[in-house]
């Protein structure tokens, strides 16, 4: 899809209209903080990735993240080597 759209003066600095459709379109609204990427001669307006943070994806597994308890890997073969608390 491509717009054409008209720089006005707004303050010391230039802005653009952006239809309510659009923002639609992306999932943004009025007060959305949108991130802007300049590639050469295109100007790329996107929203921003939402990372969860860690608190946020432990509570989607009630709160743990595991591991939950120590797994026994069983004896060595082989070449292993396994380290201790005494070593």
């Amino acid at each position: 899809m491509s717009i054409t759209v008209q720089l006005k003066p707004w303050g010391n600095s230039q802005g653009i209209r952006i239809s309510r459709e659009i923002l639609r379109m992306i999932g943004a609204d009025q007060n959305s903080e949108l991130e802007m990427e300049v590639k050469g001669d295109f100007i790329i307006l996107r929203k921003p990735v939402k990372r969860k943070t860690l608190p946020e994806y432990a509570a989607a597994f009630g709160g743990k993240l595991g591991p939950y308890e120590e797994f026994d890997w069983g004896a060595g073969i082989g070449i292993e080597r396994w380290m201790d608390a005494d070593n």
